[in-house]
């Protein structure tokens, strides 16, 4: 799996956060918590035939039902834009006048090649969240550091608050060329007050205070307050989390418009379908070879026998995961200990969604959500998927110790 860009912005927004019905989570500057509003799910009780609830209606009874979340509509209003956009660049990557398909020529700084689409899609996703109006700064695995985006105009990091958005704007670009289904994954995090580069700084002073704020994106799962995802496949789909439940929308061509068509998504808690690299089972650790073998032969607690369906694009396998449940994994091996999905911008957001809908992710040992990332690009074994097999994975580990 290609997983060449991934961009950080900090998103001014004048918003707290919020949380599902079943708990008060929000931290106002990591590590401090405070009590939240709970944050209240719309109610469609008239809907247009023709067409149905729209991502924009949704997002705007969002708002009306819970105030303090305007920003965050604005926010999804881009996101919406952007996931259009890059859906229209695929289905066309294949004409010869499009020139999108190959690799760029360049390495970005995790030694990867990348692809022409690659840095298409990321500039596309920069300027969406730019023209917001809300975009202060940004960073990207093109500029080490957070650059300012406002072309002179003063950066907006203290004495207002921020969202921290970060994404992957194309997931299993490497089978792009072959027309196999890609995504984009979008994890929005709350702010960190103590974020504050000063205009005026200038040498040493600024690259500390920079890194400092760098440093500050660095949250763990437990602190995302929306996730979103968008497949590009035989339909286009996007799928988010507000932190109450997991709802998924369909591009509508003819209309031009997401519109919602698994209102509530919940993953079975038992299915029979493995979503693993399996030619690499040899290299993975015990427990999950003993558990991944007693399901092939139906030995499992479910005593279902599992069967296999892979695709290697993490936002194909996770989708499908989700409508017909399953155990979608990137487990660590010998060959790579932490696996090769990135905690922050892949494995927290998509962990986020799963668990709303439902379902659990884990690396076997401790909680995906959990895990407060120490760098930015920082790999992590995932296993996600129904409720009832992630949970003998976990106890297979458990046992083991």
């Amino acid at each position: 799996m290609n997983l060449s860009i991934t961009t950080i912005v900090l998103v001014a927004a004048g918003v707290s956060a919020f949380t599902g019905p079943s708990a008060f989570r929000t931290k106002t500057a990591i590590g401090v918590a405070t009590e939240s509003k709970e944050w209240k799910a719309p109610v469609f009780d008239e809907v247009c035939e023709t067409t149905g609830v729209t991502l924009k209606r949704f997002m705007t009874e969002v708002a009306i039902l819970n105030p303090e979340l305007q920003e965050l509509t604005t926010l999804f209003g881009a996101i919406d834009t952007a996931c259009k956009a890059i859906t229209n660049l695929v289905k066309r990557s294949q004409l010869p006048s499009s020139e999108t398909l190959g690799l760029q020529g360049e390495i970005n700084v995790q030694g990867e090649d990348q692809k022409k689409l690659d840095v298409i899609t990321n500039d596309l996703l920069k300027r969406a969240l730019r023209f917001t109006g809300r975009l202060g700064v940004l960073a990207s695995e093109e500029e080490d550091v957070p650059v300012d985006l406002m072309e002179g105009k003063e950066v907006i990091l203290d004495e207002t608050e921020k969202y921290v958005c970060v994404f992957d704007p194309l997931d299993g670009s490497s089978n792009v060329d072959a027309g196999i289904p890609t995504g984009t994954i979008i994890g929005i995090y709350e702010h960190d007050e103590n974020c504050a580069v000063d205009p005026d700084c200038v040498g040493e002073d600024c690259t500390e205070q920079e890194a400092a704020c760098l440093a500050n994106t660095l949250q763990p799962g437990t602190n995302l307050v929306a996730a979103a995802y968008c497949l590009y496949s035989s339909s286009t789909f996007m799928v988010l989390t507000l932190g109450s439940g997991t709802y998924g929308f369909t591009l509508d061509e003819n209309l031009g418009e997401f519109v919602l068509s698994h209102p509530d998504m919940k993953i079975p808690e038992t299915s029979s379908i493995i979503s693993m690299n399996e030619a690499n089972t040899h290299m993975w650790d015990k427990p999950l070879q003993e558990t991944v073998m007693k399901w092939k032969n139906g030995e499992g607690k479910s005593g279902k026998t599992f069967s296999s369906r892979y695709i290697g694009s993490m936002v194909g396998d996770v989708h499908r995961t989700l409508l017909y449940g399953g155990v979608f994994g990137y487990p660590g091996d010998t060959k790579n200990p932490n696996g090769k999905l990135r905690l922050l911008y892949e494995g927290a957001p998509m962990s986020f969604i799963m668990e709303q809908a439902g379902g659990l992710s884990t690396t076997g040992k401790e909680r995906v959500m959990e895990i407060k990332p120490e760098f930015v690009h920082q790999r992590v074994p995932i296993i996600m998927g129904s409720k009832n097999d992630v949970q003998e994975v976990i106890d297979a580990y458990a046992a083991a110790e």
